[in-house]
């Protein structure tokens, strides 16, 4: 573990991390301040809570859409595994 400081929205948050998660960590910490300064300046959003709840609405609408679209290719690959399994099956019963 390792002690970190943080800046989201103008606030700093010291952290204790494992090393290994610090630099996503950092780099999701810049994504959130990237996407507030986007709504800040393209909404008329004054509240900083605001501008909050629309970073993590943002960022849990694109998790759930990497996951439906991940569980959408595992079902096709399945389907195409499942053809490929009977195609073998058929070849060897014949």
């Amino acid at each position: 573990m390792q002690k970190i400081k943080l800046t989201i929205a103008n606030r700093v948050y010291p952290l204790n991390v494992p090393v290994e998660q610090e630099e996503g960590l950092r780099l999701a910490s810049k994504k959130i301040d990237i996407m507030i300064k986007h709504f800040e300046e393209n909404y008329a959003v004054k509240d900083k809570q605001d501008v909050l709840a629309m970073c993590a609405l943002q960022l849990a609408t694109q998790t759930e859409q990497e996951t439906i679209s991940e569980a959408k290719t595992n079902e096709e690959i399945n389907k195409k595994l499942e053809k490929i399994n009977q195609s073998i099956k058929e070849i060897i019963n014949s």
